[in-house]
């Protein structure tokens, strides 16, 4: 049986307060799930709705990971910051990934560290 999950990517060069790390955070699990094939969710959803969240360096490597999930045909959604309290308006602050099969995922995302 396939296992899914979802991967949240959060840059480190921003050190955003626990706060609001925890909302960029959330909006990219639903804004990704929200984009996302309705029976994948359900079966990541029957799974128990496995989230890890990775860090990467700054905004270049949020890019990248786009592009490479994206490549394999992957829910990528950027979450840009509306500029109100910590940050300047749009702001790439996280990429939701998925959800989708594991392998498919980790192949992309397996080497980053958990934030």
């Amino acid at each position: 049986m396939n296992k899914y999950k979802q991967v949240i990517l959060v840059r480190k060069d921003l050190k955003l307060s626990k706060g609001k790390l925890g909302a960029q955070v959330a909006h990219a699990a639903v804004e990704a799930t929200l984009n996302s094939n309705k029976q994948k969710i359900l079966d990541w959803r029957n799974m128990g709705m496995k989230k890890v969240i990775l860090k990467v360096e700054d905004r270049k490597e949020l890019l990248k990971y786009q592009r490479l999930a994206k490549k394999e045909k992957l829910v990528a959604s950027i979450i840009k910051d509306a500029g109100k309290t910590e940050i300047p308006a749009g702001t790439m602050t996280c990429l939701g990934i998925g959800p989708d099969k594991e392998e498919i995922i980790d192949k992309i995302t397996g080497k980053l560290k958990i934030m």
